[in-house]
């Protein structure tokens, strides 16, 4: 028998997991009260069924797909739904937050008598024709979440209480997401400077895989990283225990805060980084 899944929200990531599952033969619910037009036109068109949050529970899966910030608050809101409710779903924290964020929504889950599994997303929403993301699962009954696996997505379970799966996560954003705001802080430094142009052509000669990389990362970072804030401050929490490291994911928490706002408005930043890609004639 197919299991059926709940999603919140229906973002871009919760959207495309919701169409690879919908397409796979999956019953995809989420619940579309309060949610602006733009979401309700992403849950049409993966083919989500809307109800009421009440129903949320009586799923077999409960996928938590929301912004790093709204995790916590989501596991509260759903907590006297949960409690109440004769069958539990297995509720999956799919967001990027550190180990110990994860293990807080995990007790607000777990006092309910709802399983709980941490998720850890590896990758871009799916598109047509690609395997990604990953879903990196640990906790008690990762095994049964990893049963998705069968309607599309690519689950990875690993031998790793809870925490493991956001543990991995946190090291790898770290590092993608850090390095893409090392590379535009140091690209708007040598705009200001005068020197984009020859670290253009610097790159290019002996750093074309980096060059590569960041021609795809940095442009298409613009519209989200206002979602990246609070993923950057989970990160800074996750490597507490280094101060330098701390220091620097609260600083790039700011950086990606400015470029945001700068998307948003002025587009000064984001302009000059924009720029800084275009094909010299």
């Amino acid at each position: 028998m197919k299991p059926n899944v709940a999603i919140i929200a229906p973002g871009q990531m919760g959207s495309a997991v919701a169409k690879r599952l919908t397409d796979n033969g999956i019953q995809v619910v989420t619940c579309l009260e309060g949610r602006s037009r733009d979401s309700i036109g992403r849950a049409a068109m993966a083919s989500m069924s809307p109800i009421s949050l009440d129903e949320l529970a009586g799923c077999d899966f409960f996928l938590s797909i929301v912004p790093p910030g709204e995790a916590e608050l989501l596991a509260h809101r759903l907590a006297p739904i949960l409690a109440r409710a004769p069958k539990k779903p297995v509720y999956v924290d799919c967001n990027a937050v550190s180990p110990r964020t994860v293990e807080a929504i995990g007790a607000i889950v777990k006092a309910t008598g709802a399983p709980f599994v941490d998720a850890g997303i590896i990758g871009g929403p799916p598109k047509p024709g690609t395997a990604g993301p990953i879903f990196y699962l640990s906790g008690e009954k990762a095994g049964d979440v990893a049963a998705l696996g069968e309607f599309g997505l690519t689950c990875k379970v690993l031998d790793g209480p809870i925490g493991a799966a956001s543990a991995l996560k946190m090291s790898y954003a770290g590092i993608t997401k850090g390095l893409t705001a090392l590379a535009s802080m140091m690209i708007l430094a040598a705009t200001r400077a005068g020197a984009a142009d020859a670290l253009r052509r610097e790159l290019a000669d002996s750093q074309p895989m980096l060059l590569a990389w960041f021609e795809r990362q940095i442009p298409s970072m613009f519209g989200k990283a206002y979602r990246w804030v609070a993923e950057m401050e989970e990160i800074a929490e996750f490597v507490g225990a280094d101060p330098a490291a701390q220091e620097l994911f609260i600083g790039t928490a700011h950086l990606y805060e400015r470029l945001a706002a700068d998307f948003a408005g002025a587009k000064a930043e984001s302009g000059q980084l924009a720029l800084f890609f275009e094909k010299p004639e």
